[in-house]
């Protein structure tokens, strides 16, 4: 596959100016006291039995936006002191599959921590468990049109909401050390996280988003030649006119806006034969990121499978450096 996008060279100095609603603060603000008045309940623990017997496994529920139940997993050490803690976001149709899947980060000393997506799970690995109990109006086939017409009633309000509201339940969590939570994931779950950095601020000492979505979305939309993105070209073709309206409604949830609101350490990766994320988004997302501890990981020959298990390896060691005694 050849390179889908500008040279190397160009994507370091990338910035394109990005639209910004006026009210983008005040709107997401204003969503997650919604969503935190909304209640819900204490998050649920529940300890699995199953072959996974050298780490704890528990079944994790939720409350997240308008107080739905949200599943997740919980994979960790023994310990008797507050652990350093990994949130992971999961990419696009995934779901959180079984526990065996991702051991990775449990393995290496860190509470980790996987959130479902509410009404995805179907698409690939081995399946999700949670709901998404609200409606749209007329939307393609997936998930990136679904209430696009409105920032309000937008898929993404509801899944960036369920992630800053599983944080907030992780820093609750006794095991967990509140002061050193990270936040991960893998194109959509890469956009999640860099969504929910900018949200939270301080609150995370450290965002990884590998390959991420959801970034750049006027550029993505017009230029991406494979699926997701084309989700929103195909509505747009039927919905003609809507154009002004859905790109207001997306620049409420752009990756883009986020990164000059995060203020975490970060780690991002990118492929440059990727026809799925385009790089330029990825960049234009890292270009802005506002902590000046920063770094991306570029893999020339890759498609959206970017570093795969080679990148984790990277980002342990990463991260290790700044959340675990004695790697500093």
């Amino acid at each position: 596959m050849p390179l889908t996008d500008l040279p190397l060279e160009e994507l370091r100095e990338f910035r394109p100016p990005i639209t910004e609603p006026d009210d983008f603060d005040a709107f997401w603000r204003a969503t997650l006291a919604e969503a935190r008045a909304a209640g819900g309940g204490r998050a649920e623990l529940s300890r699995v039995d199953g072959p996974i017997n050298r780490l704890v496994v528990e079944d994790l529920t939720f409350p997240g936006f308008g107080g739905d139940p949200v599943k997740g997993w919980v994979v960790r050490p023994e310990s008797d002191a507050p652990l350093p803690t990994v949130i992971e976001l999961v990419g696009y149709n995934g779901g959180r599959g079984l526990p065996a899947e991702r051991l990775h980060w449990a393995a290496s000393g860190y509470v980790h921590v996987v959130m479902d997506t509410r009404g995805q799970g179907s698409g690939w690995g081995n399946g999700g468990d949670t709901a998404d109990p609200h409606g749209s109006g007329p939307a393609v086939p997936g998930f990136m049109t679904r209430g696009i017409e409105r920032p309000e009633d937008y898929y993404y309000r509801r899944v960036y909401t369920d992630a800053v509201r599983l944080l907030d339940a992780v820093a609750e969590m006794p095991f967990v050390d509140r002061d050193r939570i990270a936040l991960t994931g893998a194109s959509q779950g890469g956009g999640i996280a860099l969504a929910t950095a900018g949200l939270v601020g301080e609150r995370v000492r450290a965002v990884m988003p590998d390959v991420p979505f959801l970034c750049h979305f006027q550029r993505s939309v017009l230029l991406t030649p494979d699926q997701p993105f084309m989700e929103i070209t195909r509505y747009l073709a039927v919905h003609r006119g809507s154009e002004e309206d859905v790109f207001r409604t997306l620049s409420y949830f752009d990756g883009a806006a986020f990164a000059t609101r995060a203020a975490a350490p970060a780690f991002f990766s990118v492929a440059l034969m990727d026809g799925i994320v385009l790089p330029s988004s990825v960049f234009a997302a890292f270009n802005r990121y506002a902590s000046p501890d920063r770094e991306i990981a570029v893999y020339t020959f890759n498609g959206h499978e970017g570093g795969q298990l080679h990148h984790w390896q990277r980002q342990a060691a990463w991260l290790g450096a700044r959340l675990l005694p004695g790697n500093g």
